[in-house]
């Protein structure tokens, strides 16, 4: 080896140093933020510098009030309250962003505490506290601290985008579903919107009654593919030009068919399964119209159900078209019951399987219309299904002697 290359190589010990923190960094990059999630990516920061550096360490966040709230600990806790009366020192680290160092006394044990502020794009979310029981932190063992807090911060950043986004959605959903249309009165309506979860990506599911001539009303169901903030407002859009066509009074298949040729103008709009059934009382009919969804169900006066076959045709925004309709006999006896695909499909399932489960449903025989949608729901776990779920139920309302 040349003079120029032992000097290249630099001192061995040095050298290992380096590539001990570089090896690390790269954990910490693999082992913190697994999931948008604050209080997950705390907990795994806490994790990941007592496995490492530390023998105890306490992530806190800052509350609305500028307080610190606890979320994380690991390690022997005890360690981790500083004595009132310690005075900080504070070392300039990571671009002289600051490290607070104290030297205190636990149980007559010297121990070392140094807290980080989990700071990320010039916001600090709160601190990090970590604690070692004997002797104090190297300048590379807090540069790893301060890294690996800073890490944690942007993850952090980023959940609180998402939950902002999600929150977003949820309530523009929540909004359109939770009123639908004005429908004739003589109809019993029951209606139900279930989220996947508090904090999971919203999807397209929606529903929709829409008051047309001569006593009759067209209720919809719907569910726009994806999920999140577009899906919603995708799914705003195709309510929207639904209820312009539905206006014009067609059948159901042919405003399909309009709705297919518009959506299929814009070819950014998401495609879209969509359910259409116009409820005639006074002759006691129905007229079905299918865009790729699921059939509905029928629930007899004896509360035993019996799946509609209507003719499916393809989602909507394709422009290739194609819907047919289909009519049948429905009396104040009978219960409609729409939905979308999170009621009844669980993964792994065949579909076919899957709706046998709700036409092998038994229900309380005389119940009325929102607690015969309770008892679909409870019946099928719809509370704990794996996607979001919209029901529409309806019923001819008796006539009066």
């Amino acid at each position: 080896m040349s003079e120029h290359d032992g000097r290249s190589a630099g001192p061995p010990g040095e050298y290992e140093a380096l590539r001990a923190r570089l090896r690390t960094m790269e954990a910490a990059a693999e082992q913190i933020g697994t999931r948008l999630d604050e209080t997950t990516t705390c907990e795994e920061l806490a994790g990941f510098l007592f496995r490492n550096l530390c023998d105890a360490v306490a992530v806190e966040l800052r509350a609305e009030d500028g307080g610190l709230n606890r979320v994380a600990v690991a390690g022997a806790v005890g360690l981790l309250t500083a004595p009132a009366d310690a005075s900080p020192s504070v070392r300039a680290m990571d671009g002289g962003h600051p490290l607070s160092e104290w030297a205190v006394l636990s149980g007559g044990t010297p121990a070392h505490l140094v807290s980080v502020p989990l700071l990320a794009r010039d916001r600090v979310y709160g601190a990090v506290l970590a604690v070692r029981a004997r002797g104090g932190f190297s300048d590379h063992e807090a540069a790893t601290i301060h890294f690996t807090a800073r890490l944690a911060a942007v993850h952090l950043g980023h959940a609180r985008e998402l939950a902002a986004t999600e929150d977003t959605a949820m309530n523009l959903q929540r909004a359109l579903v939770s009123e639908p249309g004005r429908p004739h009165p003589n109809l019993e309506m029951a209606s139900r919107y279930l989220p996947v979860g508090s904090r999971a990506l919203v999807g397209g599911d929606w529903f929709e009654t829409v008051r047309l001539h001569f006593g009759r009303t067209l209720l919809v169901v719907g569910d726009v593919m994806g999920h999140g903030l577009d899906a919603a407002v995708d799914m705003n859009a195709y309510r929207s030009t639904l209820r312009d066509v539905a206006s014009t009074d067609l059948a159901p298949h042919r405003v399909l068919r309009q709705l297919d040729a518009l959506v299929a103008e814009d070819p950014a709009r998401r495609p879209a399964t969509c359910l259409l059934v116009r409820m005639d009382p006074t002759r006691g009919v129905a007229d079905f119209a299918s865009a790729g969804h699921l059939p509905p169900a029928i629930f007899g006066a004896d509360s035993s159900a019996a799946l509609v076959d209507v003719p499916v045709g393809p989602p909507l925004g394709t422009g290739v078209g194609g819907y047919e309709g289909v009519t049948r006999e429905i009396t104040t006896e009978e219960t409609l019951l729409m939905f979308t695909d999170g009621l009844v499909e669980r993964r792994g399932e065949d579909i076919d399987v899957s709706l046998a489960r709700l036409a092998g449903l038994r229900l309380p025989v005389g119940a009325a219309v929102e607690d015969l949608v309770d008892a679909v729901v409870a019946g099928l776990d719809a509370h704990h299904a794996e996607d979001d779920v919209a029901v529409l139920a309806a019923r001819i309302r008796r006539r009066r002697p």
